[in-house]
């Protein structure tokens, strides 16, 4: 199937469709699934690699690299096109694959990985933004609900997928495995990918790149070391705050003056996208607030291993993959997407209430229950938010409200970890160290997500209509009620 691509005005290039589609949804999953699939192998690399005390930095170099280089990814494509800059990205991402394969010691590797983080900045950002641009509007919904299926499956599957790689192959493949993936997804890319070249013809904006990038790398770091087994002094963390403060405070001055910002301002003052953007920071909380510590309730609740604490999740992540796929076909279908918006919201927070009501003597009967009304709750906002979000600006700046919407989702989930893991510390002080005690303080951790469900229900009630989008866009919108194509 080969059409000519409108999302942009009338373009001379066609695209396969189904092909590209298929790259594009490749290099989405190598990108997530590289966040979570290192971390079940991390005792095995510092059993031939040494130097435990920085294991960690395997994982957090990666997420800081491949988070605070994806707004400037999208501008990137916005300037130089689609194509051209996620070839680019999955190369670097591969070759760095390769190498960290082949790395010798665990300083080389942690260097490898943020190679491979840079060039991972563009493998979600860039196909979220070339789907939306291949598909009419009318589907842009369903395309979307199956990214975020994509993104459940390799956020919660990676370390189920790393064990079983690590156990039969040894933890170098999981690394090599990018090197075929990432060869495929470039075929088909590049053979199948035809978008209009970017129309940007300003400078671009590396001041606002390099302050937004030291901003986000800031924010990451602060929920870094201010949580977990490496506490920083009190002293760096507000002065790494301090620092942040003043870098968002530079951005926003200079994205204010200059011709071409790396994120328009006026997205933010959008009637939709104002709003849009901050749920979908407040969703990224939410998700990794519980995606992170629900494992470690597991094993501590019923004695499990890491490979079984992983299958016992598959609940969760098949009610989001169904959940995320569903809410964006009706959504599509339909047009409406408000009833999905509030539904998930509100769905969201009976989750945590049913999580927030275990102890370490509940059935996994009941936690399976929970785990699949949250993942239902998050799947029909995950990708859907995007979709409204891109629905509700011009072409002209599809790129920038995208990168921005995974940005702050980014961040929410750096966020979460941080915050609840604080709250967790707080749970568990004062009290002996034992399974029983850790399954006892996850849920009354959880519990604390409540006030933030509540914040995101407003948020989702107060989202415009889709037909004012339209207006205020003054994009053609498809009838609802026609079959989509």
């Amino acid at each position: 199937m080969s059409v000519t691509t409108t999302a942009a005005g009338p373009a001379a290039h066609t695209s396969n469709i189904p092909l590209a589609a298929a790259g594009l949804a490749l290099g989405m999953l190598l990108s997530v699934l590289d966040q979570t699939i290192v971390s079940i192998a991390l005792p095995d690399i510092a059993g031939d690699l040494g130097d435990v005390g920085s294991l960690r930095w395997i994982v957090t170099c990666y997420v800081l690299a491949s988070t605070a280089t994806g707004a400037l990814y999208g501008r990137l494509s916005d300037r130089f096109g689609r194509r051209p800059v996620f070839l680019t990205a999955v190369g670097i991402f591969t070759i760095a694959s390769a190498l960290c394969g082949m790395t010798g010691t665990l300083t080389e590797l942690v260097v490898l990985r943020t190679v491979q983080g840079i060039g991972a900045g563009a493998l979600f950002t860039i196909p979220t933004i070339a789907l939306a641009e291949l598909f009419p509007v009318a589907l842009r919904g369903r395309v979307q609900g199956a990214v975020g299926a994509i993104f459940a499956f390799a956020a919660v599957g990676g370390p189920l997928v790393g064990g079983a790689i690590t156990d039969t192959v040894g933890w170098r493949w999981i690394f090599y495995i990018n090197v075929p993936l990432g060869l495929i997804s470039m075929a088909l890319v590049g053979a199948a990918l035809r978008l209009p070249r970017g129309g940007l013809a300003g400078r671009l904006d590396v001041g606002g790149s390099v302050l937004l990038v030291g901003a986000v790398v800031g924010v990451l770091l602060i929920g870094e070391w201010s949580s977990g087994a490496q506490h920083a002094g009190v002293g760096l963390i507000f002065g790494l705050g301090a620092a942040v403060v003043i870098m968002l405070g530079a951005f926003v001055w200079r994205e204010r003056r200059t011709e071409d910002p790396v994120i328009p301002l006026g997205l933010f003052t959008n009637r939709v996208t104002g709003v849009i953007l901050p749920a979908t920071l407040v969703l990224g909380v939410l998700m990794y607030s519980s995606i992170v510590y629900l494992p470690t309730y597991l094993r501590s609740a019923f004695d499990m291993s890491a490979t079984e604490a992983g299958l016992a999740l598959n609940p969760y992540v098949v009610a989001f993959m169904v959940a995320s796929f569903l809410s964006g076909s009706l959504a599509s279908k339909t047009g409406r997407y408000r009833p999905f918006l509030i539904g998930g919201a509100v769905v969201i927070a009976f989750g945590f209430v049913l999580l927030g009501r275990l102890d370490a003597e509940s059935s996994y009967l009941v936690v399976a229950l929970g785990l699949i009304v949250l993942g239902c709750g998050i799947g029909m906002l995950v990708q859907l938010l995007v979709t409204v979000a891109q629905n509700a600006v011009a072409a002209t700046e599809l790129g920038a409200v995208t990168a921005a919407a995974l940005a702050l989702r980014g961040l929410g989930m750096s966020l979460g970890i941080a915050i609840y893991g604080g709250v967790l510390g707080h749970e568990l002080a004062g009290k002996p160290v034992s399974a029983t005690a850790t399954a006892d303080a996850i849920p009354d951790t959880l519990i604390w997500a409540l006030p933030l469900t509540m914040v995101l229900l407003v948020l989702t009630l107060v989202i415009p209509d889709p037909a004012q989008q339209s207006r205020s866009t003054g994009e053609d919108r498809a009838d609802p009620g026609r079959p989509a194509p």
